[in-house]
Order: structure tokens, then C-alpha cells, then sequence
């Protein structure tokens, strides 16, 4: 099976370079399953449901999210009716929506997404590793599942890294998000789970994890706000991680990023050409 799982989408830069360019991706690499964490996606805080039907549409199969689900109030409300987009896992009993949910992949396969939130450097939600053994436990690789792929939305690559070999063995993918710079660690560990300390973002690197540099920078030099925060909006580099799976097992027999786009040395994964 062949997924891809594109990094937070951050404004109108992240947003309009994957809806525009994913319906080609899915159709050139005859891609199975895409997962897109969205939680940025709406002027750098939050989703819409406009924008996430527009994501959807573009061809992603789920959207995850993070710290900033509910920056957009609405979707408090929308986030009951629409079952492919997925707050963290660990928010507290009676949360709307949910955490994790089985999708049927374009081959017909059913893939696990699960979201779950770190608590290093973060709000402190329920522990995600109690609450990503449960759902794993719940839905196993191999007999109900058959892939895995888990967004850890974390501060710390320690956690994410603790998490992943966790789960190495019961999951297809394990994959980080939220610092916004992909890391080099892409690998498949010990047991057959491909993993990723992050995946970066989907928007303009010219700036500071998305956002026009002036604000930022004088916050860290004046520790004073001067402004909002407001996302660049130069050409987005799509930042990514490809991963296919053995059909028998469910478990990574290949990963490499994907980038596209934008500022960045550009990979497109050689399994894939």
C-alpha cells in the first residue's frame, strides 16, 4: 500500500500549494491513502470546515490536527458531523469528536489514522501513550487493521521518539508534527514501523515556522508582542513523508520524505519514480 502524510498546512501559502498539487500527486504516484495535518490551514490557527472539505476534495483521506484544533470556534460544532477529521486522542473524556477512526483506502484496505498530542513543552492532555495503547489495542494491525498510521503532535523529539518505539511493530507509520521543520531521521525501526520526528510544514520556509518574520523576530529581541502573528505567504514548499507497506503484514517496507516546491531541496521518493 502506498500512503503519504503531508505536514501542517500553514495559511494561504501551505493551503493553496496542496490543494492545487495533490489531486496530481494521488494520480502520478497512484497513491492509496494521504493523511494532511490541517491545524494551521486557517490564516495559521485552526481549520474551517470550508477549508477542510477543500482538502478533502484535493484528494486527502483524513485531516489531522493538534494544540491549535479549536482556535476556530466553529468547530466545536462541525467537528461532530465530519468523521474525517481527527482531534488528539488524549483530550479528555467528552471532548467533540474523535481521536482516532478506520478509513477504507482507495485499494480497499482499511487503514487506523489516530492523532495524539504530546505533553513535553505543551499542554498537559491524558497520557498518549495510555491513550494510543488502547485505541492500537482496540484495532491490532494485521486483524482488523490493515495499516496504522499514528500523527504525534509534539514539542519534544525525545517524546516522539519514546512514542514511536512504543508502537514500533503494532503500526505501519508513526509520524511527527507541530515544530514545522522536517527532520532527517526518516527510518524504519527495529520492529517494521517507518517513523519521522517530523514531517515540517506545507507553506513558505522564508519566514519562522510559517509566519512573516518581523513579528517573531522583534519578540524574541523586545519580548514585547508588536503584532499578530500572521502566516507568509511566499511559495510553499510541501513537506511530506512517503511510506508503502507490505499487504500481508501491514508493516513499512519503504520510507523517504517528500518535498515540493518552494525554497527547500526538492526529494521525491525513488520508490515512487
Amino acid at each position: 500500500m502506498r500512503l503519504l502524510f503531508l505536514g501542517d498546512l500553514v495559511g494561504r501559502s501551505g493551503r493553496t500549494a496542496v490543494i492545487g498539487q495533490l489531486p496530481g500527486l494521488v494520480e502520478q504516484y497512484r497513491l492509496d491513502f494521504v493523511v494532511v495535518n490541517g491545524e494551521n490551514s486557517a490564516s495559521g490557527f485552526g481549520i474551517t470546515e470550508a477549508i477542510l472539505q477543500d482538502v478533502v476534495d484535493a484528494g486527502a483521506d483524513v485531516v489531522t490536527t493538534g494544540n491549535h484544533v479549536w482556535d476556530q470556534r466553529d468547530t466545536l460544532v462541525y467537528i461532530e458531523r465530519q468523521d474525517r477529521l481527527l482531534r488528539p486522542v488524549n483530550f479528555p473524556s467528552g471532548t467533540p469528536g474523535r481521536g482516532a477512526n478506520l478509513f477504507t483506502a482507495r485499494n480497499g484496505a482499511q487503514v487506523l489514522v489516530a492523532n495524539v498530542m504530546g505533553r513535553v513543552f505543551m499542554e498537559s492532555l491524558d497520557d498518549p501513550f495510555a491513550a494510543i495503547d488502547n485505541v492500537v489495542n482496540d484495532c491490532p494491525l494485521g486483524q482488523v487493521a490493515d495499516a496504522i498510521l499514528i500523527d504525534v503532535h509534539a514539542e519534544a523529539t525525545s517524546e516522539k521518539q519514546a512514542l514511536g518505539h512504543f508502537l514500533d511493530g503494532r503500526v505501519s507509520v508513526v509520524v511527527g508534527t507541530h515544530t514545522h521543520v522536517p527532520t532527517a531521521d526518516h527510518q524504519i525501526l527495529p520492529g517494521g514501523t517507518a517513523y519521522q520526528s517530523d514531517a515540517g510544514m506545507c507553506g513558505d520556509y522564508d519566514s519562522v515556522l510559517g509566519m512573516e518574520k518581523d513579528e517573531p523576530v522583534q519578540r524574541f529581541q523586545r519580548k514585547i508582542p508588536g503584532g499578530r502573528f500572521t502566516p507568509a505567504l511566499g511559495e510553499s514548499t510541501i513537506c511530506g513523508l512517503a511510506v508503502e507497506t507490505d499487504d500481508r503484514t501491514g508493516l513499512a517496507t519503504q520510507v523517504a520524505p517528500l518535498r515540493i516546491g518552494g525554497r527547500l531541496d526538492q526529494v521525491v521518493p525513488h520508490f515512487w519514480s
